[in-house]
């Protein structure tokens, strides 16, 4: 049964269609990766970890070069659903760096993830392959980064991964 909800205050209500959170498209990142070390299945999952190697950061509101020594961590469950957590460091054409945490998900079929696994660049559309990145830099320049939420999506390329940055406003 369902019941209209009352305002609980004269001011409930208040908020409209233009306060709706969209995304706004902030960069790119195209990120170079080496082998995974495979640790196999540890009674949870294959535990993989998967070394950022470098890579480009290209957009409207950053600019600049994914720094060497970051990693996915990655959990590859039975039922095709990947808890995956990266950490890299982005450094701004200006030279400030940029700390990113994020954590996310990969779904794909067994075939899939095979194919994925064999180096092959299989349509995004196969998979499911999102992040919701935390964002830290001193910079005062993107400073409005540690004040913002972002999402992203992933698409996995033979060596190495793209990831579309979005801004939720």
């Amino acid at each position: 049964m369902m019941t209209s909800r009352q305002p609980e205050s004269p001011d409930a209500g208040m908020a409209t269609a233009s306060d709706d959170p969209t995304l706004e498209f902030v960069f790119e990142v195209m990120a170079s990766l080496e082998s995974p070390q495979i640790f196999g299945n540890t009674g949870i999952g294959e535990r993989r970890i998967i070394g950022i190697t470098g890579g480009t950061v290209t957009g409207p509101k950053l600019n600049g070069v994914v720094l060497r020594g970051g990693a996915d961590w990655q959990l590859v469950r039975s039922d095709g659903m990947s808890d995956i957590h990266a950490r890299y460091t982005l450094q701004a054409d200006d030279g400030a760096l940029i700390y990113i945490d994020a954590p996310g998900i990969r779904e794909a079929s067994p075939a899939v993830i095979a194919r994925i696994n064999a180096g092959e660049i299989v349509d995004p559309s196969e998979y499911y392959f999102r992040t919701v990145p935390r964002i830290e830099t001193a910079s005062e320049k993107y400073a409005w980064m540690n004040r913002r939420l972002f999402v992203c999506k992933g698409v996995r390329l033979s060596m190495g991964v793209e990831i579309l940055y979005y801004m939720i406003t």
